[in-house]
């Protein structure tokens, strides 16, 4: 546009002296009046040049500051009424969009602090299903980096982590076991990106919650089973015991059978007493008690223990430790054995009286064990269920064996998994440092 007006004006003002030059000769009064006014029209029209041209230079820098979201840029007024209204409005304009922005940003910064200190775990996705973000509640969850998890599709996710939250909908929260003993509730719910809806998915940690509310109810019903059943066994193995005298006054060949139902009887109460014994040992577990220990020698004193039912069974143990000399650890040795022994019982009766294998692996650094078996595998239905009071998957099964495991080494802050392997073999992991 400046261009244009200057084509237009300087051959205009040519013509207009050019013509003016004509009469200096022959009226050199109207050539000084041509000239006087030639002169003052310049002078004019350089002012309104410079007025025209003054609005657009304010545009153009405007313009190049919204483009650079430059919002602190602003005008002073010039002195003329449309363009000081034109400079008002800018600069209006400007101080609302450099506080919206500053509000956004820091509404931005305050959410993703919310989002970092969460205790739950966050996952924001893209529009296809791909993690964008991952808080460190969520990457402790996952036991993977927050970095790793990014633009990992949410179905890759390890089970049971990808199959329920790639399914899972909005309003309908799912619970998860995981086989660390841990669980989890996950919601899911939507938010706009540009007017479309993304997903982010809520991990909220059951855990101790969930344990606070077993342990009182367990609790409260082995303590009233164990007085009411140890009460009756006493006063009626004691009247048991008193028959005993009646079996001479009986006939002789009487005798045998009064006796043996008696013996049997009595052995049947002991039983059961030892069964309720079993649950009462779980409620009454104490503290650990942690000392140095050589985790290679109480293994080898687990294999002599379950020597005689390994041959039976036609079981073979493979050992793969980390060295042939010990590998120290600090724990409550009795405990430590008491859950090891329960998981290796566990394991040959996976196995069965056909026969299996049982490997046992150690590393030193960190301190970890590893115990498989290739007896039947774990479904996903019993994966889900493991670790809960009084869930066994054996017909006479108590359902207190992987529960004291659990609550021993949750006790001395080892943490473990029990999974299917990749390669078919139920195993059971711990690491034995916390």
């Amino acid at each position: 546009m400046r261009l244009r007006l200057l084509l237009f004006l300087l051959p205009l003002y040519t013509v207009l002296v050019a013509l003016a030059a004509q009469v200096r000769l022959s009226n050199p009064a109207l050539f000084v009046a041509c000239e006087a006014t030639i002169l003052a029209s310049a002078v004019l029209t350089w002012r309104f040049y410079r007025g025209l041209v003054q609005p657009v230079r304010l545009i153009e820098a405007g313009t190049a500051a919204l483009a650079a979201q430059d919002f602190n840029l602003k005008f002073v007024p010039v002195g003329q009424p449309e363009l000081d209204r034109l400079i008002g409005v800018y600069n209006q304009m400007l101080d609302a969009l450099r506080q919206e922005r500053i509000g956004q940003h820091e509404q931005s910064v305050l959410l993703e602090r919310l989002i970092g200190a969460s205790p739950a775990g966050i996952l924001l996705l893209d529009f296809d299903g791909n993690i964008t973000s991952a808080n460190a509640a969520a990457a402790r969850a996952f036991g993977q980096p927050a970095a790793a998890l990014r633009g990992q599709p949410v179905a890759a996710l390890p089970p049971p982590w990808g199959p329920t939250l790639a399914t899972l909908a909005a309003g309908e929260p799912a619970t998860l076991r995981l086989p660390t003993g841990h669980t989890y509730r996950a919601a899911a719910a939507h938010f706009l990106d540009r007017g479309f809806q993304r997903r982010f998915v809520v991990l909220e940690e059951l855990t101790q919650e969930i344990l606070a509310q077993e342990k009182q109810a367990y609790e409260q019903l082995i303590r009233l089973m164990a007085h009411e059943v140890n009460n009756s066994i006493g006063a009626v193995n004691s009247l048991l015991g008193s028959f005993r005298h009646y079996a001479p006054q009986l006939a002789a060949t009487d005798q045998p059978d009064f006796t043996q139902a008696l013996e049997v009887s009595m052995a049947r109460n002991t039983q059961l007493a030892d069964f309720v014994a079993g649950y009462a040992r779980l409620v009454r577990l104490p503290p650990p008690a942690p000392h140095p220990l050589d985790l290679h020698q109480l293994l080898r004193d687990l294999g002599h223990l379950l020597a005689a039912q390994s041959a039976t069974q036609g079981v073979a143990w493979h050992w793969e430790l980390a060295s042939e000399g010990p590998l120290p650890i600090v724990a409550d040795s009795q405990q430590l054995t008491q859950a090891l022994l329960n998981v290796t019982k566990n394991a040959l009766e996976a196995i069965g009286p056909g026969g299996g294998n049982v490997w046992v692996r150690t590393t030193a650094a960190p301190p970890t064990l590893t115990l498989e078996n290739n007896g039947t595998p774990l479904t996903p239905a019993v994966s889900q269920r493991l670790f809960t009071p009084f869930f066994s998957t054996k017909r006479d099964g108590q359902g207190i064996g992987l529960l004291l495991v659990r609550d021993i080494l949750r006790a001395h802050g080892f943490a473990f998994r029990l999974e299917m392997g990749a390669n078919g073999r139920t195993a059971f992991s711990v690491r034995l440092t916390m």
